[in-house]
């Protein structure tokens, strides 16, 4: 067979074979000709004919020669190759069709519409089955158009030859286009049949074929996934689409115009935890592939006479059909969502949603109703919160079964790992809430841990798979009744008040001089204790406090603190920060000490005072600074802290003289210190806390080299349920503060994230991030480590003051990290827990990162680096303020 030609270039051609034949030398046996012509046009049925004729020599080759012609021309028009050539085109009547005449591409225009497309279909199911639309969201408006191979792409252009489709540009050097068997449209190298330069495949429409991948080509940044068509009559991009996310634990969404819908629930080896009909039979296969370079979804079929598609309809469902001969149907294989517990979310966080039980939205053991009067009224979107708070290294785990697994983007995952040692990772990290295996296959392998709260879980009949939920030790229960329990409560307060009230009647009649004294001693002392809260309440009415709670750390007096420091002396000042001086003072018990003292005269910084005083007396973590007490005595407001005798990280670390004190385990225990404490702060202390101005100089470095988090000045205190605030004040330092920050004034979580991603960089490669360079227009330090990386050159990012000894693996793991942090988009940032996560396993499967947000750059103050003047602010002991309004 031959491509379909248009008719012109047959008529040109037979025109010129008559003249060519007129001129011509007549031949004594004019059969050859003919056979010379067939040989010449492939054409089998005059070969067939004249080779008999040729043998024959019978002279009746007129009527043999119109015979071939016609059947020559015939064959030009009522036949279609498979390949499309460089110097052929394709009319809005041609088509091609796959070798085995499985499927046909060409021009059509559905239903009532009167818009025209260029599309792949059945070839032999009799109602058109479209699988693959070119231009969907560009139509032709008539019949008029011509699909060709120009300047190594395939075009479709219309009768202006206006350009309303292509395929990517190639480096093919003899470029064909071909429709394979199994409904992949390819241009590839004519002697190249297997090396696809380009490939339908890639840009699926509304229709998943067997074969085809659903998912990511990481290295090419190419994300493979299927939308609805607008209507029956429209193969517009329609509101519906199916992706899959390859973030944490992969897993495919169902969206309905940017909102979650339906999720099929992680891969867990054999299916997806959410379909656990999804069983391979004789015809049908599955398989998921996750490796450095791909994240994909793809099924097989075997036999090839049987057809099957996963398709996402225009109302929003996924199915699943396979075509049945003998009734020339379609038949529904699969479809999703099902059911009520198919909804996303219907249950909410920490919810367990059953189709089989009424109401179909339960909690958690250990969780009760976040909202109780939406659940009563069966409205369970709302979720569940915990009875008990976790205690951390004493806490135990649910067991649930046949569960569909929570959302997974934000998971850990260690395929390498037993299930014991995943529960040991677990209860080690006190963010952790849930784990489960990876792989169910023989018998269960590897380990995924969820360290965010847990959405859209349902529970089956059968199937789904096990699943560890971390629960106080108090609500797993030791399988005695509530009765029992209550009575044994019961006996015990009965035998206590007994106890009780012989204790005090022997009191009263054996010693009671000595308990009036006794009295009389506590009602001193709680006048005493009186008289010191009138003191601190007038000094909280000095200062604008008025909760009793905001001060709850010692009061020292103005002279006790000017005795220790040397009335202030100028040899005991360790720094001048954004408010005022540092000095270094010994208390009477020989406890160092840093003394922050407020400048007289700065118009800021009482409420950035009051801000660090509510907040870093509540706070208790190895790694924040602690704040020892405070004095406010008229015009002084004075902070005490614990002193570091390493002072900050910035004097060190940018310190070519000192910075090879920095050695590679210091440096690393640094970043991970830095990551667990911000990490309390986000998710494990009493408040959620956004500090807003992380950098390398309000880290502290103790004796040992340990980091700690200072200066709260900036932070802001979330509610349970907040995660993002806005601010008309935006305050920070340059370098450090995210692009939805510095531009938007958008501060949450992920803002810390990425001034922590900075100093990750800055710490690997004791380098500034100090903006773009003006004499050379060079990257900034982000811009310099995303090139390098992707260079495939991450070790020389590294510091050589370093020096030889140092682990390859921590280095890149670092230099990961810190990527992903800094990332442009807020939302492709990873949470503090999953950062702790990634830096504790060396077996850990990271993503790849993304384009890091280059739009902070250099103090536009700042002119001259060197001077030191106009520096970032200099930082003591160091504790200080930094404060910057961005513009």
């Amino acid at each position: 067979m031959t491509i379909t030609i248009k008719e012109s270039q047959a008529s040109e051609c037979n025109t010129r074979c008559i003249q060519d034949e007129r001129t011509k030398p007549k031949s004594k046996y004019p059969e050859t000709e003919i056979l010379r012509e067939g040989i010449k046009t492939k054409n089998p049925l005059v070969i067939a004919i004249m080779r008999g004729v040729v043998t024959r020599r019978i002279r009746f080759y007129p009527i043999l020669l119109l015979f071939s012609l016609f059947s020559f021309h015939f064959s030009r028009f009522a036949f279609s190759a498979d390949t499309l050539f460089a110097t052929q085109s394709l009319t809005i009547n041609q088509t091609l069709l796959s070798s085995s005449q499985v499927f046909e591409l060409g021009f059509f225009s559905p239903g009532n519409s009167k818009k025209w497309y260029l599309g792949i279909w059945y070839k032999d199911i009799p109602a058109r089955t479209y699988v693959w639309v070119a231009n969907r969201d560009n139509p032709l408006t008539n019949s008029s158009a011509v699909l060709k191979i120009s300047n190594q792409t395939i075009v479709l252009l219309d009768k202006k030859d206006k350009l309303i489709w292509s395929s990517n540009q190639t480096q093919a050097s003899n470029p064909v286009m071909q429709l394979l068997d199994t409904g992949n449209l390819v241009l590839r190298e004519a002697n190249a049949s297997d090396q696809f330069l380009w490939q339908s495949f890639d840009y699926p429409t509304d229709t998943l074929l067997p074969d085809m991948k659903l998912g990511w080509d990481l290295s090419k940044g190419l994300d493979r996934y299927i939308s609805s068509w607008k209507s029956i009559d429209d193969p517009a991009t329609g509101d519906f689409s199916f992706k899959l996310d390859y973030h944490g634990y992969p897993e495919i969404f169902l969206w309905n115009d940017g909102k979650k819908v339906y999720r099929s629930g992680p891969w867990n080896g054999q299916r997806f935890s959410g379909v656990p009909e999804m069983k391979p039979n004789n015809f049908l296969s599955f398989s998921f592939i996750t490796n450095q370079d791909e994240v994909f979804y793809s099924f097989h079929i075997s036999t090839k006479s049987l057809y099957s598609r996963v398709t996402v309809t225009s109302s929003g469902q996924l199915q699943r059909y396979t075509w049945i001969p003998d009734r020339q149907i379609w038949n529904s294989f699969w479809y999703a969502p099902k059911d009520q517990c198919d909804n996303f979310m219907e249950c909410g966080p920490y919810g367990i949603c059953d189709s089989n039980a009424s109401p179909v939205c339960k909690c958690m053991r250990g969780f009760q109703p976040n909202n109780p009067q939406a659940w009563n009224f069966r409205d369970g979107s709302d979720g569940c919160v915990r009875k008990t708070d976790l205690q951390c290294m004493s806490d135990k785990f649910l067991h649930l079964k046949n569960m569909k697994l929570p959302e997974s983007s934000t998971t850990f995952v260690e395929d390498n790992m037993s299930l014991k040692d995943c529960e040991l990772l677990c209860l080690k990290n006190c963010s952790c809430t849930a784990y489960a295996n990876s792989n169910i296959s023989n018998g269960g392998m590897g380990c995924v841990i969820w360290v965010d709260e847990l959405s859209d879980t349902r529970q089956y009949a059968e199937g789904g798979q096990d699943l560890y939920v971390r629960l106080a030790a108090s609500d797993i229960g030791d399988g005695r009744s509530v009765g029992t329990l209550i009575i044994g409560i019961a006996v015990g307060v009965a035998v206590l008040l007994l106890v009780l009230g012989c204790c005090c009647f022997i009191c009263r009649r054996k010693k009671l001089l000595s308990v009036c004294k006794e009295e009389k001693a506590i009602q001193e002392r709680s006048q005493d204790l009186l008289l010191n809260e009138v003191v601190i309440s007038s000094k909280r009415d000095y200062s604008g406090e008025k909760d009793k709670d905001e001060l709850e750390l010692p009061l020292f007096d103005f002279g006790t603190i000017s005795t220790v420091t040397h009335n202030f002396a100028d040899e005991n000042m360790l720094g001048q920060g954004g408010f005022g001086c540092v000095y270094k003072g010994r208390l009477v018990e020989g406890q160092e000490v840093a003394v922050k003292r407020l400048s007289k005269t700065s118009v800021q910084g009482i409420e950035e005072f009051k801000n660090e005083i509510r907040l870093i007396a509540r706070l208790q973590h190895r790694n924040l600074v602690r704040l020892l007490g405070c004095c406010i005595e008229k015009d002084e407001k004075i902070l005490i802290y614990e002193y570091m005798e390493n002072k900050s990280l910035d004097s060190v670390l940018f310190n070519k003289a000192k910075s090879s004190l920095l050695n590679w385990p210091r440096r690393f225990n640094i970043v991970c210190g830095i990551a667990r404490g911000l990490l309390y702060l986000h998710q494990d202390s009493r408040f959620r806390i956004i500090h807003r101005d992380l950098k390398a100089s309000n880290i502290l470095l103790d004796g040992e080299w340990n980091p700690k988090i200072s200066d709260f000045g900036m932070a802001r205190i979330f509610g349970g349920d907040q995660t993002e605030a806005s601010t008309r004040r935006v305050v920070g330092t340059y370098g450090y503060m995210s692009p939805e920050y510095a531009m938007d004034g958008l501060f949450s979580v992920k803002s810390d994230v990425f001034s922590f991603g900075v100093l990750v960089l800055e710490i690997v490669s004791g380098n500034k991030n100090r903006g773009f360079y003006h004499s050379n227009s060079e990257l900034n330090l982000l811009g310099h480590a995303w090139r390098i990386w992707k260079e495939g050159k991450g070790l020389d990012l590294l510091d050589t003051l370093v020096g030889n000894s140092f682990s390859s693996s921590e280095v890149l793991r670092c230099i990961q990290v810190g990527l992903l942090c800094v990332q442009e988009r807020a939302e492709d940032r990873p949470t503090m827990a999953s950062v702790v996560l990634m830096l504790s396993s060396e077996t850990s499967t990271m993503p790849q990162p993304k384009t890091p947000g280059y739009c902070l750059g250099r103090n536009p103050f700042e002119t001259d680096s060197s001077s030191g003047k106009n520096d970032e602010s200099f930082t003591v002991n160091q504790v200080t303020v930094t404060m910057l309004d961005a513009r």
